[in-house]
């Protein structure tokens, strides 16, 4: 996060207050001067001097929100051109070249086919495949000295979230930009906010409501045309191992508002949670649960309650709010700026997002927003553990101890065995409270 040391251990941290700084300061920080993640004292060489080169991109998953993304980027930012393009399906590695018009010998398709765009003479890389692959894909654009832009949730385990924080470390120690989709950070009503519940307009924070509550989401079935590992792959979101549940893939977002809002992460949780609607709907084809509550305590003793669901004609709301002793607010995306004082962005969160990465890039200032990208996504899956479980999961056990949902997931193929089998009549099973373990 923003306030906290970018070298800090894994595991549990004290609390404290934001670190105290004028709004001038916060809201420069905020519009991408400096990185809105963690800040590093060194200057980033600048990979290309004063934007008179291109900047050379790859995307890694050609879906929805990877095509989304080089779309956002190719608005915002000046001199940069989309040159290699990577899916694990063929089908949507070649829709993509041909809608950004990537060359056929940039253009790569298969489980290891990250591998060759990182390594198709690029200069930063566009990470969308599904979640559960993320982490591995983001240590080997790191460790090929390559800038990144990494989708939300970051990861969907315990292992996954070593790596990042490893990951994480690397990017200072080579000088690399690191950007992450939680675009709300760069929503200039979401900044204007939460410098406000900083300033301490609210007094100190003594509860946090989190909501992602909506309708649900697509289901692609499975065909018998394809290998059960690209089923699962094709049906990504419905597999623990691959989206993290809903609790990771969408309703981090608000999880990742309320860390910002607190300046720390959650070092506790329980809740509950189920799936039987989801498994009526998707005829068993999924394991996820379809709801789930959480109650998240920070290290001064801060409640944070969650809710996320994915239920047909239900109450919605995907929405944050903080209560302070003084009173209630702060929480106000696509706010638009009041005075002077307030940040007014150049361009909505979705394009400013890829704007502040890329004039840091081209400025060489620091800038690595994975340390809270890494917190957020974990605070998710210590979420998902205690609503599986049904038990009181700690911070610091579910770090060191949490499953590995893809054990040796780097060298999975097409025809490897998916990490979770279907029960004899072609359904999955979902977790019970009570009987699921977290760390076994």
């Amino acid at each position: 996060m923003r306030e906290n040391n970018p070298s800090r251990p894994i595991g549990n941290r004290e609390a404290s207050k934001p670190a105290a700084s004028s709004r001038r300061e916060f809201l420069t920080r905020s519009a991408g001067a400096v990185a809105a993640g963690s800040l590093l004292s060194q200057t980033i060489p600048a990979v290309h001097a004063a934007g008179d080169e291109k900047i050379r991109i790859a995307l890694i998953g050609c879906g929805g929100r990877g095509n989304g993304a080089v779309g956002n980027n190719l608005k915002a930012c000046e001199n940069t051109e989309l040159v290699a393009v990577a899916d694990a399906f063929e089908d949507r590695a070649k829709g993509a070249a041909k809608r950004w018009e990537v060359s056929d010998d940039k253009t790569f398709w298969g489980l290891d086919a990250y591998k060759k765009a990182i390594d198709a003479d690029v200069d930063m890389v566009i990470l969308a495949t599904p979640p559960g692959f993320r982490p591995l894909h983001y240590k080997a654009a790191i460790e090929a000295g390559k800038h990144v832009f990494m989708e939300k949730p970051c990861c969907v385990d315990a292992p996954g979230y070593r790596m990042l924080v490893e990951a994480n470390k690397m990017a200072e120690d080579k000088k690399l930009c690191v950007g992450v989709g939680l675009q709300r950070r760069h929503d200039k009503g979401y900044v204007n906010g939460i410098q406000e519940i900083h300033d301490g307009k609210y007094g100190d924070l003594i509860l946090l409501q989190a909501y992602w509550n909506g309708g649900g989401i697509w289901h692609r079935g499975h065909s018998d045309n394809r290998t059960p590992m690209e089923n699962q792959v094709n049906n990504w979101y419905h597999f623990t191992w691959l989206s993290g549940d809903n609790i990771c893939e969408q309703h981090v977002h608000n999880l990742d508002v309320c860390n910002w809002a607190k300046g720390a992460h959650p070092v506790e949780a329980n809740g509950m949670g189920g799936g039987e609607i989801r498994h009526r709907i998707c005829d068993g084809v999924t394991e996820l649960f379809d709801h789930h509550f959480v109650e998240f305590t920070y290290p001064d003793g801060t409640k944070m309650y969650s809710q996320c669901r994915h239920v047909p004609n239900t109450f919605r709301s995907v929405s944050e709010h903080a209560f302070g002793t003084e009173g209630r607010g702060g929480m106000k995306g696509n706010g638009d700026a009041k005075d002077k004082g307030d940040v007014d962005f150049k361009y909505g969160a979705y394009d400013q997002e890829h704007y502040a990465l890329l004039e840091a890039i081209r400025n060489g200032t620091p800038f690595n927003e994975g340390h809270y990208g890494a917190d957020s996504s974990f605070t998710a899956v210590l979420g998902r553990m205690a609503t599986y479980s049904g038990e009181k999961i700690k911070w610091d056990d579910a770090v060191k101890k949490g499953k590995d949902l893809a054990p040796g997931i780097e060298g999975y193929t097409w025809e490897s065995t998916p990490p979770v089998q279907p029960r004899e009549d072609g359904t999955y099973a979902y977790p019970i409270p009570g009987i699921y373990k977290p760390f076994a």
